[in-house]
């Protein structure tokens, strides 16, 4: 009898302890799961506004290149703001030579830009990926003593309603400036 009454108490002292383990383990992964939650949605215009150029440029001319391609998915396939939008055009500007930049007035850029996304959405185009040149088909050459590369660069473009994709291939050309970092020289449709 005595025998019975201890396994009694050691079931009920196990029992208790396993109700506040299990207690302590709820609570435990309730906070987290509610800081979880509280941790803000970043979107992809977002992501590519918050990148500074100031301190970390892309170090090669692919890497420019995939920083460019992402900002044109934004323009295309992404919800913004007028004033989101007006601090994308300033970032790819970042991105250009001050010779392209100097090419038109911000005024005509931004309205070239406008009508660009409105007939791109008008059509019902999205990008929906992209191609750049591996590290070794980059073409390097120096021209008016200064360091250039040139690069292909393939959208696939998506119309909504159809299937498939419709490729488009331009061709590059950066120029490194003063400071180390590759510029965008100008770009056309690739033969």
């Amino acid at each position: 009898m005595k025998g019975s009454k201890i396994v009694k108490i050691v079931m009920i002292a196990v029992v208790l302890a396993a109700l506040v383990l299990g207690y302590y383990f709820y609570l435990g992964h309730k906070t987290r799961k509610q800081e979880a939650e509280e941790v803000v949605q970043v979107t992809a215009v977002q992501s590519v506004l918050m990148k500074d150029l100031e301190r970390s440029y892309p170090p090669t001319p692919k890497e420019v290149m995939k920083y460019y391609c992402e900002i044109t998915k934004c323009f295309y396939n992404e919800e913004y703001s007028e004033e989101e939008l007006l601090e994308l055009a300033v970032k790819i500007q970042e991105l250009y030579d001050e010779e392209l930049v100097a090419n038109k007035s911000q005024e005509d850029y931004l309205n070239d830009l406008k009508a660009d996304i409105a007939n791109m959405k008008k059509n019902q185009y999205t990008v929906a990926s992209y191609d750049i040149s591996a590290s070794t088909d980059v073409e390097r050459f120096v021209e008016n003593d200064r360091s250039c590369a040139r690069m292909y660069c393939t959208f696939n473009l998506k119309q909504a309603g159809t299937t498939g994709t419709r490729a488009t291939m331009e061709q590059f050309v950066l120029r490194e400036d003063a400071d180390g970092h590759w510029k965008i020289l100008g770009w056309k449709l690739a033969d």
